[in-house]
């Protein structure tokens, strides 16, 4: 039996719009999986590299103020206070700023007293008489204030750390060089290693002979600086009166190295 032209029309009307729906569809598939995984697309990668010699600009060390006593609370705390407001007032004689002085720690514990003892047992009713409880005897305070030195200072840190310990300081640490605002530094860095694989991306393309697309990722690895580390562990330099001269400290120099690497869709 004939179909009619007319049915035969819609029927390739239909026909029509269902191959086109799925073309569509297709489209759609394959870019939404582009989109979400690189992997679906052609494409290449690139690296680029942002690399300097980084000179810290300034130093930071702590130092702590040990102060041990009886049970007389006060007492030790007004030692500790005048012993820490000697030593900060010696650090800013030397022109360093009150913002870059900073109390990090405060702590005052009790000492105890340990009795090292068997317990013994009453011969007459056979009761054990235990050993007297630790008893407090006194306490220690602890006081520890970090320092920041900045770059025009670098010259006095040696006489800086040899001061604190003569103006009373328990223990001098922790001191190293570094940057004082890193992620400018590290932006910096970026950008350049950012340019130079778009540049190279750029470069590719044009000797491979295709159209460069979309970026589809962008992923980032470093090496940041690290500098060396010094310490005045402790402050036994002042015993007997005798000071140990100052120290010679330099801040030195390391490579800051940044990489990225980009990822393009080729067209």
């Amino acid at each position: 039996m004939e179909i009619p032209f007319g049915k035969k029309y819609v029927h390739i009307v239909i026909i029509i719009t269902l191959l086109a729906g799925s073309y569509a569809m297709i489209a759609y598939v394959g870019a939404f999986k582009d989109s979400i995984d690189p992997s679906f697309a052609r494409s290449f990668q690139v690296q680029g590299e942002g690399k300097t010699i980084a000179v810290p600009d300034i130093a930071r060390f702590t130092f702590t103020v040990i102060t041990q006593g009886g049970e007389d609370v006060g007492t030790l705390q007004e030692e500790n206070t005048r012993k820490n407001n000697t030593i900060v007032d010696f650090i800013k004689s030397k022109g360093i700023d009150t913002k870059d002085i900073k109390t990090e720690g405060y702590d005052m514990s009790p000492r105890y007293q340990y009795f090292n003892c068997v317990p013994s047992i009453y011969q007459e009713n056979g009761d054990v008489r235990p050993c007297p409880p630790a008893e407090i005897v006194g306490f220690t305070i602890t006081q520890t204030v970090a320092v920041k030195v900045r770059e025009n200072n670098f010259g006095m840190v040696g006489d800086l750390l040899s001061g604190v310990v003569a103006n009373g300081a328990t223990a001098v640490s922790q001191l190293f060089f570094t940057i004082d605002d890193p992620l400018a530094l590290e932006q910096e860095m970026r950008e350049k290693a950012i340019e130079q694989a778009k540049e190279k991306a750029k470069a590719i393309a044009k000797s491979g002979g295709f159209r460069l697309g979309r970026l589809l990722s962008l992923s980032e690895g470093g090496v940041y600086p690290i500098y060396k580390t010094f310490g005045l562990e402790k402050a036994d330099a002042g015993v007997g009166g005798t000071y140990a001269p100052s120290p010679i400290i330099e801040p030195g120099s390391q490579e800051v190295t940044i990489t990225v690497t980009l990822i393009y869709e080729i067209r």
